[in-house]
């Protein structure tokens, strides 16, 4: 097929012709800056991009953006600048233009006050840019915890032919001989120290070796979950979900990325119509099969959400269901004991879904235009005995099923959400104690290792206004610690229960994402006062406030007065991003997205 310089190259007028101008159309025609004269904002726009030194040969190719997340705070997007190298090698190999452009890059440990609170403007970010530019296919790279969620979520909404390309988990390090790797054992390592277990010259040392090169976390923490969810929704090479960042393999991925956004291109194959319920339906039973983190829950939601025909259809009911029917195979910490390389090594999401393949819906579509089924019956795997170590068989998993449960009750009644096969003292899974309730971080701060802290190991710890508005930013501070003079007489897991999230590298029995949060007026968990008794029961997936029906509406009734005379409206008159920010986010089981993002758009009732 002749390209479309060769089409025109005899007619002057042809690059011009208002009817190409306004229809809709590929490459350089398409989404033309509005100056009220279709001919003239073509001219323009092609008199600037010369200006950068194309020729019109290179101008009649798909046009393939490249999404440049680099930044110098950015340790797990520091191979992008060789990511962006190799994947325009893919494109200009096979016929396209490959342009690179920025949006907002995202780092877990250097975002204030949290990542989550700005992954949503990163959405809006990618989203917008993808819309504005004329793209015919856009290449998104991304691999800190929030940075895939948040270009999926804008990705799908601008819903032009999207291809995720992962940055890659670290390499582990290495202290008196032991492996070591982010994040698991940062804090494995820090609560021993609190513990009184190590000093402070080995903690220093460890800190050297916690994370020894670039790239993302190299336990299945957030960042690896969301990879290898990515994968399983159809989106990209399954070995691009845990190829090392400093390997060849992930530059080859990279090229790999660049020659299917052509191919993607020219099929104008876009994320509204690849994704479908069976995708998502098998993203949440590899989130279930490999341990991930309990963020993938509310990313996820907010990701199901932004697409016209699955909102509302994927439900924090979705994901227990799923889960009572999908046991846990990747022997990976924080729920077991190996590495993101190791998983890589044992053969990776390829090994993992044929492991899978019965649990799987065979039909969901892929970026390539293949179903899933014919990706696996195109990729045979063989077993091995290292693979079988790592990505247990069915028939012998680490865990039976439901290593992510839903929980609600009384003091949860849209829900919450616990890890429950990284708790570390599974009599916890079903508890009765005391509430310990710190009402903010400040508080918990202030008090938890206080000698006089009321407290014993059937203590039940709550820790309030962390939640999506409490925060704000919804903060991964569900890791409470133990109280220091238990961590020193050995006691090593406490049922802890929030509002907020909890990194996906950590482990313990923590209850999180507690909706409607604690900062709402009539939040159940809002009015927990310590000295409460609170049961929770995974098998029967029971949170409960041992407390009447009648006080506790008396409770929620003298708070909302309370909050009222507090100025708890002015919020509605916060100026910037924060004001913006908690005016329209939603809830945990929702998603943690703006309302007026979701395919849905805004509440016509009212808001929080």
């Amino acid at each position: 097929m002749p390209r479309e310089d060769e089409e025109t190259k005899n007619d002057p007028h042809a690059d011009y012709d208002l009817s190409k101008a306004i229809q809709p159309a590929s490459g350089l025609r398409q989404g033309l800056t509005s100056y009220g004269d279709a001919h003239f904002s073509l001219f323009l726009r092609k008199a600037f991009i010369k200006a950068l030194g194309y020729s019109g040969d290179a101008l009649s190719r798909p046009i393939v953006g490249i999404i440049n997340t680099y930044s110098s705070f950015n340790p797990c997007h520091a191979n992008v600048p060789q990511l962006i190298e190799a994947a325009k090698r893919g494109v200009q190999l096979n016929g396209g233009l490959a342009i690179e452009f920025p949006t907002v890059s995202l780092h877990e440990s250097f975002a204030h006050p949290t990542s989550m609170f700005l992954r949503n403007l990163m959405s809006m970010d990618t989203e917008e840019m993808i819309r504005a530019q004329p793209l015919d296919a856009c290449i998104m790279i991304g691999g800190c915890d929030k940075t895939v969620p948040a270009q999926l979520m804008g990705g799908i909404s601008a819903n032009k032919p999207i291809l995720p390309l992962i940055t890659g988990p670290m390499m582990p390090g290495s202290h008196r001989g032991q492996r070591l790797g982010a994040c698991t054992d940062c804090r494995n390592n820090w609560a021993a120290y609190r513990a009184n277990e190590i000093d402070i010259e080995e903690i220093s040392a460890i800190n050297e070796e916690l994370a020894p090169t670039v790239g993302t976390c190299g336990v299945m923490g957030t960042a690896s979950t969301m990879a290898c969810i990515t994968a399983a929704l159809g989106m990209m090479p399954l070995r691009g979900a845990s190829a090392p960042a400093v390997s060849s393999g992930r530059l080859r991925i990279a090229e790999e990325t660049g020659a299917n956004a052509v191919s993607v291109a020219k099929a104008k194959r876009i994320p509204q119509e690849i994704l479908s319920k069976q995708s998502f339906l098998n993203a949440i039973t590899v989130l279930h099969a490999i341990g991930g983190s309990t963020n993938a829950v509310v990313h996820l939601m907010a990701i199901a959400n932004r697409h016209p025909e699955l909102h509302g259809v994927i439900t924090l009911q979705t994901f227990d269901e799923i889960g009572r029917k999908t046991p846990l195979l990747i022997d990976l910490k924080p729920s077991g004991d190996n590495y993101m390389a190791d998983f890589h090594n044992a053969g990776g999401m390829l090994a993992l879904l044929h492991t899978l393949r019965p649990l799987l819906h065979l039909s969901a579509m892929t970026i390539t235009g293949q179903t899933l089924g014919e990706v696996l019956d195109a990729s045979p795997f063989r077993t091995f005995p290292y693979s079988q170590q790592i990505i247990r068989p069915l028939s012998d998993p680490l865990y039976p099923s439901s290593s992510l449960v839903l929980l609600r009750g009384n003091i949860a009644p849209d829900g919450a959400v616990m890890k429950a096969s990284a708790s570390k003292d599974r009599s916890l899974l079903s508890h009765s104690g005391p509430a310990v309730v710190f009402e903010n971080s400040a508080d918990l701060a202030r008090r938890i290792d206080d000698p006089d802290l009321p407290v014993t190991k059937d203590s039940v710890l709550i820790l309030q206004g962390i939640g999506p508005i409490g925060n704000p930013g919804m903060p991964e501070a569900g890791l409470i610690p133990l109280p220091r003079k238990l961590a020193a007489a050995g006691v090593k897991d406490m049922l802890r229960l929030s509002d907020g999230r909890m990194s996906g590298t950590a482990g313990g029995t923590i209850v999180l994402h507690i909706s409607p949060e604690s900062a709402l007026p009539d939040s159940p968990f809002g009015i927990v006062r310590t000295g409460d008794i609170i049961t929770c029961d995974v098998e029967s997936r029971k949170l409960q406030l041992e407390i009447s029906d009648e006080v506790m509406r008396t409770r929620i009734e003298e708070r909302k007065k309370a909050l009222a005379e507090g100025g708890w409206s002015e919020r509605r008159h916060k100026r910037g991003y924060r004001g913006l920010y908690e005016r329209s986010v939603n809830q945990a089981q929702d998603g943690v997205d703006f309302d007026f993002l979701t395919a849905a758009g805004p509440s016509r009732v009212g808001t929080n």
